[in-house]
């Protein structure tokens, strides 16, 4: 308690582990809650938290409490699944995709994560596991980092496409992005572009300084 109470004044790191795939996470008292970084960014909690909650709201709460799944892909410490299940009380079933284990490690132990009856963790890659799956979904989330370098592949047709096929008619992909300089804002009118009448596209600039953020539905 002394802790988060002192956090409002300065942060108070609490845990830190070297993560093969995303360096340095740590676990830190900051202005009263515990957030998850990387080493250059927030991955959990604190202002991501608040950038896909906008997305959510977006969408809209009540339209979420009506989808029957929702697929998470970029876990990380779980803020927008506990947004998902704690303020829109949404019911379904959430699959939660996550490459790093130990992420998920931190996120159970600090965050709660297994304590979410409606929740199944998948340790393991993204894009392996849009190829594999036979489900279709109401809401797909796309949250992958490393850092604050987004890889490849979620901006090339063939996960485009891929993500397009398993998403329902009427559901919602809501896309969080970083654009850091003018090369990433060219990447992101690029990908918006990928999308025809069959797609309603909303692009949300200036999220939070340099996250841009994208809902997409699916018409038909």
């Amino acid at each position: 308690m002394i802790k988060k109470i002192l956090s409002y004044f300065i942060p108070i790191n609490i845990y830190r582990k070297n993560s093969e795939i995303n360096k340095s996470l740590e676990v830190t008292w900051a202005n009263g809650q515990l957030v998850l970084d990387s080493k250059n960014t927030n991955y959990s909690y604190g202002s991501l938290q608040r950038i896909l909650r906008k997305g959510l709201h977006y969408i809209g709460f009540e339209r979420i409490r009506g989808f029957e799944n929702v697929l998470v892909l970029g876990v990380a410490g779980g803020s927008v699944i506990k947004t998902l299940v704690d303020e829109i009380k949404f019911s379904g079933k959430i699959t939660g995709v996550e490459l790093d284990a130990n992420v998920i490690e931190i996120a159970n132990k600090y965050f709660g994560l297994n304590q979410i009856p409606n929740l199944e963790i998948v340790i393991g890659d993204a894009f392996e596991y849009i190829l594999k799956t036979k489900e279709k979904y109401d809401l797909i989330i796309i949250d992958i980092f490393q850092d604050t370098t987004m890889p490849n592949f979620l901006f090339e047709d063939f996960f485009i496409n891929r993500i397009n096929f398993l998403l329902k008619v009427n559901g919602f992909i809501l896309f969080n992005t970083m654009t850091l300089n003018k090369k990433d804002k060219e990447r992101n009118l690029n990908y918006r572009s990928r999308f025809d009448d069959n797609y309603s596209v909303r692009m949300y600039p200036k999220v939070e300084d340099h996250n841009e953020l994208f809902t997409i539905k699916k018409l038909g």
